[in-house]
């Protein structure tokens, strides 16, 4: 399939439906709230996506981009290090910059700097940073968060044909600042089509994850991904989900990244508990789901982690015929891409 290149109106999103052991099914979006029934609880991730990538200057004067991977503390984060060049080249032609332990880093368009930490052994391009104020103590998160907002962009990468503004990587419903990457299931969601959900008796809850990034061209890292991410369910949302499993309702992750919080929440008995946690639950074929009985998703090729991770819905041979599917019937894959509902 190819790969969506720019934003697009969300009017133009499709959806394709494997229910059971029909055949798929292909139609708009829009028309979600016809595959779904009342008594169903959709459980979005409503971290909103944080401006990741920035430019800055080691002591010797060489510029590079980082990336952020995973906060590690509120004035630290795991970061890959790329040499100077843009999103423009597939990261895994891009060189990496060889950064030293104890380097103080200038961020450009900020005065806050960061110091290399450590660096990992699987790849010089893999660190832990500490972000630093002027006078070279560790900044507080509000800083941070400025200083991202004011010097970073939105990570992308080469499929892209044009440069992405923040704004288009956000989902309808985004509150906090926590994800790397936007958590792309829910791009396609207009308040029409949620509140004609809500008006069909489909329930809405949110939980917070900190969506990680899909690749980073390097192997030794992409080996390791999805990494361990943060979350946070509220209350309400746990106890929704109670009921819905008590009525006998489904609960439909919009997205891996809210399955991943779920499942790797459960606790006896498949009871989800409320909270913040870290979760570094990996799917699979295998896995035994306790709390999600369908997903939707975006399209992604075979290739791709997060086509693995639908594995623990569907077999192989069933994901393979509804990816045959789309891509006949002209589907666009990557963040700004169309759509699977998968309830098995």
């Amino acid at each position: 399939m190819s790969p969506a290149r720019s934003p697009r109106s969300r009017a133009l999103h499709r959806l394709m439906v494997l229910e059971g052991g029909a055949a798929p099914v292909d139609g708009p979006f829009d028309r979600l709230p016809d595959r779904l029934r009342a008594g169903d609880l959709l459980v979005v991730n409503d971290a909103a996506t944080l401006p990741a990538s920035f430019r800055a200057r080691d002591p010797r004067d060489h510029r590079f981009e980082l990336r952020l991977l995973a906060r590690t503390a509120a004035h630290r984060s795991l970061a890959v290090a790329y040499a100077d060049g843009d999103w423009r080249t597939r990261t895994e032609h891009r060189m990496t910059a060889r950064l030293k332990v104890g380097d103080r880093l200038r961020l450009e368009g900020d005065s806050m700097a960061a110091r290399v930490l450590s660096r990992s052994p699987l790849s010089e391009a893999w660190i832990e940073i500490e972000f630093t104020d002027e006078k070279g103590a560790p900044a507080d998160l509000a800083r941070v968060l400025e200083a991202l907002y004011r010097a970073g962009k939105p990570i992308q990468y080469s499929h892209a044909a044009v440069d992405f503004d923040l704004g288009d990587v956000q989902t309808a419903y985004a509150s906090r600042p926590w994800a790397y990457e936007m958590p792309s299931a829910g791009r396609p969601f207009r308040w029409s089509v949620l509140l004609e959900l809500m008006r069909r008796g489909v329930r809405v809850a949110p939980l917070t994850h900190a969506a990680g990034v899909s690749s980073t061209g390097i192997a030794a890292i992409d080996a390791r991904l999805p990494l361990p991410e943060r979350y946070e369910i509220p209350a309400e949302t746990a106890r929704r989900i109670g009921e819905t499993k008590e009525r006998g309702g489904r609960v439909i992750a919009i997205g891996t990244s809210v399955t991943r919080a779920l499942e790797g929440s459960a606790g006896p008995g498949g009871r989800v508990r409320a909270g913040p946690g870290e979760t570094d639950l990996i799917l699979h074929p295998a896995f035994k789901r306790r709390v999600v009985d369908g997903i939707l998703s975006g399209m992604h090729e075979s290739t791709e982690t997060h086509y693995r991770l639908l594995g623990s819905f569907y077999p192989k041979e069933a994901l393979d015929d509804l990816l045959r599917r789309a891509d006949e019937a002209g589907y666009l894959t990557h963040e700004f891409g169309d759509s699977c509902l998968l309830i098995p």
